[in-house]
């Protein structure tokens, strides 16, 4: 039946031409914007896939340039700790030259004493960006990891590196005398006789931290009208602590005074005892006192204190601290390796992990342009034909005309 009020040929043509100029707009937007999730529209669950996985991109290019930082700081610190290492060998070969009795060992003091004034130089020069990992105690922390867990909640992971403490500088021991694990044996000017010794105990049980931040535990000595010093940092235990006292007062040179140290295979089960020998020809006092140490002990404290000319004695015992003393700063520059390695190396995943959430990115809302330019163009033929077809239906109607001539 024909009719003039309803061409549903016409009503076809425009709906399937409607169609096609629909799908033409689409390709015509992949085309333009180069995806085919441009926006919540076109892929809701898509679109947040993405748009999720995109900020963790963004985040870990973020952490990238935090990791960089970390490895640069820590670098810095390895280098600095390396060259320490150098110039301490130099020191120990002049030590070592020292030994004997017919060279000139003031000479070579003063070649100690520039090389010490050169550590604490390094030391102190050793910053990045203000940050300084030789000095004080405690650790620092890198960014290194946004983690995202199946509940889709998200936590910062970092790295964390150790400060290594190579200052020089003695520590200051203050504060409440420490009861407990790691107390030394309380003495008040205890007289010791001509042929007597005083032994001394470091109570068994891991080093108390100390009330003052970043300090530990800290002990006094005094042998006579001399007294020394030493505060425990992160790591030492009651050998750490004797092992220093007795290189301590070994190095004051003392007539007839010696030290014997009895070290334990595990100090937080077993007393340390060390030794006080007076064969002065008259009585001494030994006072000995333990509390918080108002700041930590450098590694490389007693580096000043290193003295081959004052006697045999001093030079032999600088002999013993300069062993110490480098394998401190040795310790401390493996340390740093191992720490700007890991951190390397998480910078070498962080970026194949940007670079696959990337292309997981693309997979999911990136346009094929070939597949695209093939449909644009299958659809303009289309929409011409479209066009036709609605042309050529409109026509019936007037067909009609025909009947009235």
């Amino acid at each position: 039946m024909s009719s003039i009020l309803t061409n549903s040929s016409a009503m076809v043509a425009l709906e399937t031409l409607r169609g096609i100029n629909r799908d033409l707009q689409d390709v015509q937007s992949q085309i333009s914007t180069g995806k085919k999730v441009a926006n919540a529209k076109d892929s809701a669950s898509i679109f947040a896939i993405s748009t999720v996985m995109q900020t963790d991109v963004d985040s870990f290019k973020q952490i990238s340039d935090s990791l960089n930082l970390g490895s640069s700081t820590v670098g810095v610190a390895r280098a600095a700790a390396e060259n320490v290492t150098s110039l301490l060998q130099d020191m120990k070969g002049l030590i070592v030259s020292a030994q004997e009795e017919n060279v000139d060992r003031s000479k070579i003091q003063t070649d100690i004493d520039e090389l010490t004034l050169q550590v604490q130089s390094v030391v102190s020069a050793a910053q990045f960006n203000g940050q300084n990992l030789l000095v004080g105690g405690g650790n620092v922390s890198v960014l290194s990891s946004l983690d995202r867990d199946a509940n889709q909640n998200v936590s910062a992971s970092s790295i964390t590196v150790n400060r290594q403490n190579l200052q020089s500088a003695n520590a200051t021991v203050a504060g409440t005398t420490i009861a407990g694990a790691g107390a030394i044996t309380a003495l008040t000017a205890q007289s010791v006789n001509d042929g007597a010794a005083q032994t001394i105990t470091l109570t068994q049980g891991a080093l108390v931290t100390s009330n003052t931040a970043g300090a530990t535990s800290g002990y006094t000595v005094q042998v006579g009208t001399e007294t020394v010093t030493f505060a425990a940092r992160e790591g030492d235990t009651q050998n750490d602590v004797a092992r220093n006292l007795k290189s301590a007062i070994d190095a004051l040179g003392l007539t007839g005074i010696t030290v014997d140290l009895t070290e334990v295979a595990d100090p937080t089960s077993t007393d340390v005892t060390f030794t006080i020998n007076n064969n002065s020809g008259g009585a001494i006092t030994v006072t000995t006192t333990s509390g918080d140490a108002s700041t930590a002990g450098g590694g490389l404290a007693g580096i000043s204190d290193v003295d081959v000319v004052t006697s045999n004695v001093t030079a032999s015992a600088a002999l013993d601290d300069i062993e110490v003393l480098l394998q401190t700063a040795i310790d401390a520059s493996a340390a740093f390796g191992s720490a700007q390695k890991r951190i390397d190396n998480q910078v070498e995943f962080v970026q194949q992990l940007t670079d696959a959430l990337t292309e997981g990115i693309g997979a999911l809302v990136d346009a094929d342009i070939e597949e695209a330019s093939a449909r644009l163009q299958s659809l303009q033929v289309q929409q011409q034909l479209g066009v036709q077809a609605l042309s050529i239906a409109n026509q019936q109607p007037q067909q009609l005309l025909a009947l009235f001539q």
